[in-house]
């Protein structure tokens, strides 16, 4: 019984004995792969920990020289070369790397992956889609589709790109966003073409996409528009409140031209003027303002500008009286408001940008697909507004 008992007293040791020697093997392993390794290697290495990408490049490239056979330094090197910039050593790299008889399958699906993307930063998109369609029946199936949606989108061929998308599409991203904006721009060629029929079913197809689309239903109301009929564009224009009332600061100017086509223009300044106070955040102030001044005069839209300020303080609404008060205001105050004018409009130039959520990105206009990072709906619709909430 007490033998039983204290078995482990003589087992623990054995075991401890063998973890110890399983763990000398891999050192030993370990060390003889390290040795194994020229040691400007590890100074490469060393130069890329410190950003130092220029001296590092030298140093791979002189390792390069005495040691073609190392396909991973080869690797690094390649991507090094198109990381700087340099894009035909990239792909001359790359093709090298593609023409060593001795590659493994893995080793040569990496190497058409990153000449792949080597032809991409070059802006040589055909070949680039010729790679990256070949490894779409390899382990490099998701890499490669996600690199031809990018091409596709860079060569504005929508209906390859919703198909590319459609693969794509997992739980962790269903690109729902994505494709109800390339049936978008379907349908925007289809407006170029004087073809409604097509546009209106594109913008039907982006909003089975993603019934929350405002831009299909700010396009479904041009298209009225187009055909003559204000009263549809009205209502095309007022379904985007259920979508995202945000988003109506887009189509405010163009939904008050569509009352006045109707001969309802106090109702649709009254309309403008009952959303701005539900949705403080609107970007309409300035619309109204025009609005209230051409129709009711100076005096209603001081008075409107003043009653928004104190309702909602606001640095541009501050500006906006002020500016308001400069036509006013008698000769011997105008040079010390002009003065203070002009201080918040620098103070408030910032607030006069979109801005996109993603990459920072900023414009005075609208982008639907941000120019610099070409991120997809990442523009808040309000001016000033660095970021949105996730949709």
């Amino acid at each position: 019984m007490v033998d039983s008992q204290y078995w482990w007293l003589i087992a623990f040791p054995a075991f401890f004995g063998l973890g110890w020697l399983a763990a000398r093997i891999d050192i030993k392993h370990v060390l003889s792969e390290t040795r194994s390794l020229p040691a400007a290697y590890f100074k490469g290495l060393n130069y890329l920990l410190n950003g130092e990408t220029n001296r590092a490049v030298d140093v791979y490239v002189e390792v390069a020289r005495h040691h073609a056979e190392t396909v991973e330094l080869q690797f690094t090197l390649g991507h090094l070369f198109r990381r700087r910039g340099e894009l035909e050593r990239a792909i001359r790299m790359h093709q090298k790397l593609l023409a060593r008889p001795e590659l493994n399958d893995a080793q040569r699906q990496q190497a058409q992956f990153e000449l792949a993307q080597d032809f991409m930063a070059a802006g040589l998109y055909d070949r680039a889609e010729a790679i990256l369609t070949e490894l779409q029946h390899t382990d490099y199936a998701r890499q490669a589709r996600t690199e031809l949606l990018g091409v596709y989108q860079q060569e504005k061929a929508w209906r390859k790109a919703i198909e590319i998308a459609q693969q794509l599409r997992d739980d962790s991203h269903t690109y729902q966003h994505e494709i109800a904006q390339f049936h978008c721009e379907l349908a925007e060629q289809a407006m170029a073409r004087s073809q409604p029929e097509e546009a209106r079913a594109e913008l039907e197809a982006a909003l089975v996409a993603n019934r929350q689309c405002a831009r299909a239903r700010s396009l479904q109301g041009e298209l009225a528009i187009q055909a003559g009929n204000p009263e549809a564009a009205i209502e095309f224009w007022l379904a985007i409140e259920s979508q995202d009332p945000d988003y109506l600061a887009l189509v405010a100017r163009p939904l008050l031209a569509a009352y006045d086509a109707t001969g309802r223009g106090d109702e649709g300044t009254n309309l403008l003027t009952r959303l701005l106070s539900q949705y403080p955040e609107l970007d309409v102030l300035e619309l109204l303002y025009e609005r209230i001044m051409s129709k009711s005069g100076m005096d209603e839209a001081y008075a409107f500008i003043r009653d928004r300020l104190r309702n909602h303080p606001t640095m541009p609404g501050l500006r906006r009286v002020l500016e308001t008060h400069l036509l006013i205001a008698p000769d011997n105050e105008k040079s010390d408001l002009e003065i203070i004018v002009k201080l918040l409009n620098e103070a408030t130039r910032e607030q006069s940008m979109y801005y996109c959520s993603h990459c920072g990105f900023k414009a005075r206009q609208y982008f639907w697909h941000c120019p610099a990072c070409t991120s997809w709906e990442s523009f808040a619709p309000v001016r000033g507004k660095r970021s949105r909430n996730a949709q």
